[in-house]
């Protein structure tokens, strides 16, 4: 079977890795390279990386309204296309191509939560359980029949450390779909409209933390965040990435003297680092001060001035 794999992120690089130990593909095709860090240098993107190192031919499209994209498709004869995060609308020409359809790799329990920033979304919004299915792509986004998912709890898990974990299942699930896939005998289950949700793209600045906010949407924020997306504020009029946070309630040993922390109040007490929200504290665990490398938040209080004396005060980013 003649596979073409479609896609761009970390997520989809691992499994094309998976995918490409088990089965022939025959070509891959990625977003062209980009700036993806602070570098401001262009990169390839991961699938790309992943590709090249599987000796599998790339091809780096942007859109398919490009009459060559479409071509060079067409010249792989691909029997199916698998997708996973390209991040390029398909049109009616490509899905029509391949006799077996595109299955696509989407990391979310569907119906819920169509769309670009599934995981982000589950975690934001709270759901105790996220996963991912395998489902096939129609001209509607997300839209079409599944025949294989995976669950797993969300606990207190970061996106990064979901994603890792999502995509690893989720190459799972898709190479044993392949397996049944010539054989007819999958069973396909439509979509309930009425349960469907939409996971918009994550916009600059949504992740970002203040004292006005409770302390579990924040830790939410925080969570949810990336190096594209971080969550950011102000501690002592630092600009700060709060990397890891912890609610402070949920600790046994946090000092009495964390209940009565007031919203947007800073406490070093016992070597750790507290702010204060609307209903609560948080803990930060690890900290990225704007021009400075990653550190622990006990590092970075050691550089607060005032901290003991609880005369710092933190607010939203940009204060």
């Amino acid at each position: 079977m003649r596979i073409v794999f479609m896609g761009t992120p970390a997520f989809a690089a691992t499994i094309l890795d998976q995918l490409a130990q088990s089965y022939e593909v025959v070509g891959v095709f990625t977003q062209p390279d980009a700036i993806r860090s602070r570098g401001k240098k262009l990169e390839p993107s991961p699938v790309k990386q992943t590709a090249l190192s599987h000796e599998i031919p790339v091809f780096e499209y942007a859109t398919f309204k490009d009459n060559d994209a479409f071509d060079q498709l067409e010249s792989l004869a691909p029997d199916v296309i698998c997708v996973a995060a390209y991040g390029v609308l398909l049109p009616a020409s490509v899905l029509d191509l391949p006799r077996f359809g595109c299955l696509n790799v989407h990391g979310s329990l569907l119906p819920r939560w169509r769309g670009a920033a599934p995981i982000e979304r589950a975690i934001l919004a709270g759901d105790e359980q996220i996963g991912v299915c395998i489902m096939q792509m129609e001209e509607g986004l997300d839209t079409g029949a599944y025949c294989a998912s995976r669950v797993v709890p969300r606990g207190h898990r970061s996106a990064s450390e979901l994603t890792e974990e999502l995509a690893a299942l989720g190459a799972q699930a898709l190479i044993e779909v392949l397996e049944n896939l010539e054989e007819g005998t999958l069973a396909w289950t439509s979509q309930d409209e009425a349960q469907a949700s939409y996971a918009h793209k994550i916009e600059k600045g949504e992740l970002d933390i203040a004292p006005w906010m409770s302390a579990n949407e924040a830790l939410l924020k925080i969570r949810a965040s990336s190096e594209n997306h971080p969550a950011k504020c102000s501690i002592g009029g630092k600009d700060v990435t709060v990397v890891s946070a912890a609610l402070a309630d949920c600790d046994p040993d946090v000092p009495q003297t964390i209940e009565q922390i007031e919203a947007g109040q800073v406490l070093f007490v016992a070597k750790r680092l507290y702010l204060g929200f609307s209903d609560g504290a948080l803990e930060l665990i690890c900290v990225h001060p704007s021009g400075k490398k990653q550190m622990s938040a006990r590092d970075f209080a050691a550089g607060l001035q005032g901290v003991k004396r609880g005369e710092v005060r933190w607010g939203a980013y940009g204060d």
